[in-house]
C-alpha cells in the first residue's frame, strides 16, 4: 500500500513538474528574501528589477531574478501561482507549459520596458524611468491563466477566473493601460502570449495524441 502511495505521489509530481517546481522555488525565494536585512532586500530588488537600465546591462540575470522576487503580497503569490499553473500544466504538459510561461514573462517584460525605453529616448518620459522597479511573477501567472481559461478543465477554468479577478480587482494589473504604464502593458502582453502560444501548443499536442492513437489502432488491427 505504501509503495502504491509513493508511486502515485511520484506520478502526480512528474505530471505537474513545472507547476510544482516553480511553486516550490518561489516559496524558497520568498523565505530567503524575508530573512534578509532591509538593506539586502533593497539590493536584491535593484538587481532583479527588469528596468531599462538592467535589461541593457544584465538582461539574463534580471529577467530570471524578477520571476522569483516580489516586494508585496508574499503570502498570496504561492496561492496565485497554484491557481493558474496547475491548470495550464494539465492542459499543455510540462515543457510546453514552461515555454509558454517563460515566453509570457520575457515578452511581457521586453514589450513593456521597450516602450518605456522608447518614450524616455524621445523625451516623453523622464530619464529616471530607466530605473523603474519592475519585479514579480505576475507575467508568468498571467500567461498560465490564459491557457487554463482556454483549455483547462471546468475546475481549472474556475480557478483561473478567480486568479484573474484577484489580479484585476486587488492587484489592479490593468491600471494605467491607456497611459501605457509598464505593469498594464506587460500583463496584457503576457496574457496575449499565453493565449497564442498556449493555443498553438495545445492543438499540436492534441493532434499528436490523435495521431498516436490512430497508429495504435492500426497496429492492433
Amino acid at each position: 500500500m505504501s509503495g502504491l502511495v509513493r508511486q502515485l505521489d511520484r506520478s502526480l509530481f512528474t505530471r505537474y513538474a513545472v507547476a510544482w517546481t516553480y511553486l516550490i522555488a518561489v516559496c524558497l525565494a520568498e523565505i530567503a528574501y524575508v530573512l534578509l536585512s532591509g538593506y539586502d532586500q533593497a539590493a536584491v530588488v535593484r538587481w532583479a528589477s527588469t528596468s531599462v537600465h538592467n535589461l541593457q546591462h544584465d538582461p539574463l540575470g534580471c529577467i530570471i531574478g524578477s520571476a522569483f522576487v516580489t516586494t508585496s503580497y508574499l503570502l498570496a503569490w504561492p496561492a496565485l501561482i497554484a491557481l493558474a499553473l496547475f491548470g495550464a500544466n494539465h492542459a499543455l504538459g510540462n515543457w510546453r507549459t514552461a515555454v509558454t510561461c517563460i515566453a509570457g514573462h520575457v515578452i511581457g517584460t521586453v514589450v513593456s520596458e521597450g516602450i518605456v525605453g522608447y518614450r524616455v529616448s524621445h523625451g516623453s518620459l523622464p530619464g529616471s524611468d530607466r530605473d523603474l522597479t519592475d519585479v514579480g511573477m505576475s507575467y508568468i501567472v498571467a500567461a498560465a491563466i490564459a491557457v487554463a481559461l482556454l483549455y483547462g478543465s471546468w475546475l481549472a477554468r474556475l480557478a483561473a477566473a478567480l486568479d484573474l479577478a484577484l489580479l484585476i480587482f486587488v492587484g489592479q494589473i490593468f491600471e494605467g493601460l491607456s497611459h501605457l504604464q509598464v505593469s498594464a502593458v506587460g500583463h496584457v502582453t503576457a496574457i496575449a502570449t499565453g493565449a497564442v502560444l498556449g493555443s498553438t501548443f495545445f492543438w499540436q499536442r492534441r493532434g499528436k495524441a490523435r495521431a498516436l492513437s490512430g497508429h495504435a489502432c492500426v497496429t492492433r488491427l
